[in-house]
């Protein structure tokens, strides 16, 4: 299984493709838009990035932080615009699509909810053994514990939906009855 991480921004969106089962890196990197560019360019440059990168690296699957209420609320469209433009070239891409929020993910990597930046890094750098030659931007490192959080929790995405696909047609039909107390 290979997992595309997603790391959303307007200014500079990471990314991160790691292949399980256990954890190998593939590649990681981050899109970065011209500070003055207008919003609309912004998001078709991550856009197109993103629809190259699934192209080129085939991933099964897209993983992306889920969103957080923001303080600044122009700050918190602009990560919604962003998210939006990965969601999209999941969909177009017919990829599978989950989210985490920070926390989960910063616990699956680094064994803490509230790890800081460089405890995420640090443990992400661990866990895929990437050599200290290679340079790792913030970004990206934070996409990479994304599709790493997946392929340690994303193994069973949907165990409901699957138990439904074995149980016999009438039983999925009849409705659960009621017992009185």
């Amino acid at each position: 299984m290979r997992i595309l991480g997603v790391d959303p921004g307007s200014a500079v969106c990471g990314y991160g493709v790691v292949e399980g089962p256990g954890a190998r890196y593939v590649t990681a990197g981050t899109i970065r838009c011209a500070s003055l560019a207008p919003g609309p360019m912004r998001l078709r440059r991550i856009h197109e990035n993103l629809l190259a990168i699934i192209d080129e690296f085939s991933p099964t699957a897209l993983s992306l932080e889920r969103h957080f209420v923001a303080t600044n609320v122009q700050s918190a469209f602009r990560l919604g615009e962003a998210r939006a433009m990965a969601m999209l070239a999941a969909a177009e891409r017919g990829l599978a699509m989950y989210e985490y929020p920070p926390n989960e993910v910063k616990l699956c990597v680094a064994g803490h909810g509230h790890a800081d930046k460089a405890q995420v890094k640090y443990m992400v750098r661990k866990m895929l053994k990437l050599d200290p030659a290679i340079e790792l931007a913030d970004d990206a490192a934070d996409a990479l514990a994304i599709a790493l959080c997946h392929l340690g929790r994303g193994r069973m995405p949907n165990l409901v939906e699957a138990i439904e696909r074995i149980r016999p047609p009438a039983a999925r039909r009849s409705k659960p009855k009621m017992v009185p107390l």
